[in-house]
């Protein structure tokens, strides 16, 4: 056999479903890791974009900010908290970095978005008398929502490359099979735990493909603008 089939080997053996960490578990964990760290990151990334988008303050900082936080190294920044949180807290360690890492891309993702709305649009919004929370929630947000995605989508498949490196600190996720396989010399393992975690990326980025246009109105997607 080939590394290729012992890899697929690897994945549906009996051993491996009655392992410490069956592949079931495995993906579950990655996935948990990854959607929650989402979540939190769009939880603090989305409503400050917005309102740097629709105000304009602190842009320079935010994009400064945002641009040396994308240079950050995965892998470092992971050790880093869980030295700094102990080895209790190493679960919140490697959610803290996660977030760390995907709030960059969904925060340019949003403020990008809603200063990307038509300015005759807006001044439109603003002369019949809409509120300036009225013209971020009903005009800018919604036409900045296919910029939003976008960044969802970048920060979802960043997290799901980065939950890997938690299998360094943790039986948690298919990085523990990476780095198990590594040390045991099983490269059949190693490429195996790749191979899903590059179809769980794919799989995700269609997801959000659909969700995106699921979640936008055809009349804004197709806003040259915006996309």
């Amino acid at each position: 056999m080939n590394l290729f089939e012992q890899a697929f080997h690897w994945m549906f053996s009996d051993q491996l479903a009655e392992s410490v960490l069956p592949l079931g578990k495995a993906i579950f964990t990655h996935l948990g890791f990854s959607l929650l760290s989402l979540l939190i990151a769009a939880a603090i990334a989305v409503p400050l974009g917005w309102f740097i988008g629709h105000t304009g303050r602190a842009r320079n900082l935010v994009i400064s900010a945002t641009g040396a936080a994308r240079a950050l190294p995965s892998f470092g920044l992971v050790l880093f908290l869980v030295v700094l949180f102990g080895v209790d807290g190493k679960a919140l360690a490697v959610y803290a970095a996660l977030t760390l890492l995907a709030v960059p891309p969904i925060l340019a993702g949003a403020y990008s978005g809603v200063e990307a709305a038509p300015k005759t649009t807006v001044d439109g919004a603003r002369a019949i008398g809409m509120s300036e929370a009225q013209i971020l929630f009903k005009v800018e947000a919604p036409l900045g929502l296919p910029l939003l995605f976008n960044g969802l989508r970048t920060a979802l498949l960043q997290i799901i490359a980065s939950v890997t490196i938690a299998g360094y600190v943790g039986a948690w996720g298919l990085g523990f099979y990476i780095v198990q396989g590594i040390a045991l010399r099983r490269f059949d393992q190693v490429l195996g735990a790749s191979l899903v975690t590059v179809a769980l990326a794919v799989i995700a980025d269609v997801a959000m493909a659909l969700v995106r246009r699921l979640a936008i109105p055809k009349g804004v997607r197709l806003q040259p603008a915006n996309e």
